[in-house]
């Protein structure tokens, strides 16, 4: 596409969102969704697809359904480049807007999340971390106002290495094996390393740190350890252009692909496509599927796109990201949902939104009505857990398209919950919060 053709498009881009999204038009009348998206800067390619989809979503229930019980729905979108200051300038902008404020915050990085947890409870807006941020605030008890359902990091860590077990024969067959973290050197990155570790002296494998400064475009160093190390397997933390060189890196080191495993970051089709066939065989982890085949995607193209498939797909349609992306859009509305069915059919408070979160349940049979049989799995929340079941399921690139390979995977709960709990009495006492008492609690 040349550059002429490049702006034609973004400006119809910029013209789509803000002919349906405007918070300034009916405003009094609006559930108000503050967008933080990252279209530029070093991040990009994976915040496109992002951003597509939280706008197509919203352009969906708006144009389908009228909105959400007869309540329209304005998303405005704030672009942050992926980075935390202008995140926190993207809060304070937007966090008042519309007639009840903002209705939920995805910060859509976890820097940014660390900053935003202590004033989501002073500005009483919930903040919703799908897969990502601080993990022990998985702990409701604790974090009233975050939520990270449907599982975090130090889940997704553990279910690596319960699969890892299953491919060598068991758990008590990792003794004596070696596995490489190579991750982004940033609060990010190191969110899996207390649960690595301490799984490492339960079961006896090696572990090896491997840091990648951001923004991880320069890694000969990192894979001169890998070669050096000679690990079983690797796991790869990054995200962004930090991936794609990763594999490049692993194909130069003849590290095999089916023994190289990603976070759900790091399992996207940007990841793998610029390493060509290479990357074929290449595994990461997921908790919904990949691709378009939903009555829910069918409904996008039709009202969104005009039933244009072509044009769906420039716009990232059925990508890992953008697949992500609805599903995180799905469980906020789902939660402006569950507050209605309590306070009435108008623009719901983040506070209300907030019970509507502790008290979601998005089960198999109600997916199924949302035209995602088979998308994600059931969860239901509850005040002392934010996470609900942590499962994660492992995907592998095919060298077109990605292919779930294995069942839902549940975490070693029995190892990570305990150690969620005492993270988050740690940052409860540094911050003098008194832990809520949930037979008590409204939610």
């Amino acid at each position: 596409m040349n550059r002429k053709a490049l702006l034609i498009t973004s400006l119809a881009t910029v013209i789509l969102v803000w002919s349906v999204w405007s918070p300034r038009a009916g405003a009094e009348d609006v559930q108000y969704f503050p967008i933080f998206v990252f279209r530029t800067g070093p991040f990009a390619p994976s915040g496109i697809p992002s951003a597509n989809a939280s706008r197509d979503f919203g352009i969906l229930l708006n144009k389908r359904d009228g909105g959400v019980n007869g309540v329209k729905l304005v998303y405005e979108e704030c672009e942050t480049q992926y980075n935390t200051k202008l995140g926190i300038e993207c809060y304070e902008k937007l966090k008042g807007n519309g007639s009840t404020g903002a209705t939920i915050i995805n910060p859509a990085s976890t820097g940014l999340t660390y900053q935003l947890i202590p004033k989501s409870a002073v500005d009483k807006i919930p903040i919703m971390t799908m897969g990502y941020g601080r993990t022990a605030a998985a702990d409701g008890r604790v974090f009233k106002w975050v939520f990270n359902f449907p599982t975090t990091y130090w889940s997704q860590a553990s279910a690596f290495i319960r699969y890892v077990g299953q491919e060598e024969g068991g758990l008590d067959k990792l003794a004596g094996k070696s596995i490489a973290l190579v991750y982004h050197n940033s609060a990010y990155g190191k969110e899996p390393i207390p649960v690595l570790e301490a799984l490492s002296e339960k079961y006896g494998y090696k572990l090896q740190l491997i840091a990648v400064d951001h923004p991880g475009q320069e890694q000969k160093a990192a894979w001169l350890q890998v070669r050096r190390y000679r690990p079983d397997w690797v796991f790869l933390w990054g995200f962004g252009v930090m991936n794609q060189v990763a594999i490049k890196e692993a194909v130069a080191s003849a590290f095999p692909m089916d023994r190289m495993l990603g976070v759900w970051w790091s399992g996207t089709e940007s990841d793998v496509i610029p390493a060509g066939d290479d990357a074929i065989g290449y595994k990461a982890g997921t908790f919904h599927a990949p691709g378009s085949d939903f009555p829910l995607f069918q409904d996008i193209v039709k009202y969104v796109y005009n039933g244009d498939v072509e044009e769906a797909r420039r716009n990232h349609w059925g990508e890992i990201l953008y697949n992500r992306a609805i599903l995180n859009s799905v469980y906020g509305v789902e939660a402006v949902r569950t507050a209605m069915a309590r306070w009435g059919n108008a623009p719901m408070t983040g506070e209300q939104v907030r019970w509507g979160l502790e008290n979601l349940d998005v089960n198999e049979e109600r997916l199924t009505e949302l035209g995602l049989k088979g998308f994600a799995r059931g969860l239901k929340i509850s005040c002392e857990d934010h996470e609900s079941g942590g499962s994660v399921i492992i995907q592998q690139w095919d060298g077109k398209e990605w292919q779930l390979i294995t069942d839902w995977i549940d975490p070693m709960r029995e190892v990570v919950r305990p150690m969620i709990e005492k993270a988050a009495a740690e940052y409860a006492k540094e911050n003098n919060i008194m832990p809520r008492d949930c037979s008590k609690a409204d939610g």
